[in-house]
């Protein structure tokens, strides 16, 4: 059985008319990224929904078995490691859950963007890029594309041109950036408009980064604003 995920939500305004659905890292919780909601504030976005969901709490095998927050199990960081394919399969459907939740709320799915930080960052990809209606846009730190193998075939078309916001530290001694890069590189042979930012920083966020989301999100959200997304 699925899980359905517990949130914690922040709002910008009342009535809101977009949301964000935000993916912690592996061993955080939902908490982990609601300090930033008022640092991507801008006049010019419209009233928007933060929500952050709790991953599940799960034995890691690269973590000794210990259990923590996680959206899958995870094995390794490097290319040839095996993955977790039904652990994957498994959270992107209650993903897909949350965000039926927010359309059966008021909220488009074209007004949604879905975002994630390292682990939450490769569910962010892979389930975005299979969703069968188009969503505003996808934001990826720190991580990477999983099951990569199966993008061409099991990508859908009505977000094959969706924006996505790629990021990653020059310094990462958790997720190599060469990941993310291999990443990049799929996506940009397919086609998909990719925004690439790299960063002079470790696992984490960087002050520019911040920026340069809210410059994505007022470009996806407010699209006569695109000429503000800048694009690396």
């Amino acid at each position: 059985m699925d899980t359905e995920l517990e949130t914690i939500e922040r709002t910008t305004g009342d009535e809101p008319t977009h949301s964000i659905i935000w993916l912690h890292g592996l061993g955080a919780d939902g908490h982990d990224f609601a300090p930033i909601v008022p640092e991507l504030s801008h006049p010019d976005l419209p009233a928007i929904r933060y929500v952050f969901p709790h991953a599940p709490v799960r034995p890691v095998t690269l973590n000794q078995g210990m259990p923590m927050r996680a959206w899958y199990d995870a094995y390794g960081v490097n290319r040839d490691t095996r993955e977790d394919i039904d652990g994957i399969r498994a959270t992107r459907r209650s993903i897909n859950a949350l965000i039926t939740r927010e359309a059966e709320r008021g909220i488009p799915r074209e007004n949604i963007v879905l975002a994630g930080f390292s682990q939450g960052c490769a569910m962010a990809l892979y389930t975005g890029l299979r969703l069968d209606r188009r969503l505003a846009g996808l934001i990826a730190l720190s991580g990477y594309l999983p099951l990569r193998n199966t993008t061409a075939a099991e990508r859908h078309p009505a977000n094959a041109d969706t924006p996505v916001f790629m990021a990653h530290g020059t310094q990462d001694p958790v997720i190599p950036i060469s990941l993310a890069e291999t990443s990049r590189d799929l996506l940009l042979s397919q086609n998909q408009p990719v925004q690439w930012h790299t960063y002079p920083m470790p696992h984490g966020l960087h002050p520019q980064e911040i920026d340069d989301i809210r410059a994505f999100l007022l470009s996806v959200f407010n699209p006569s604003r695109s000429d503000e997304s800048g694009t690396k």
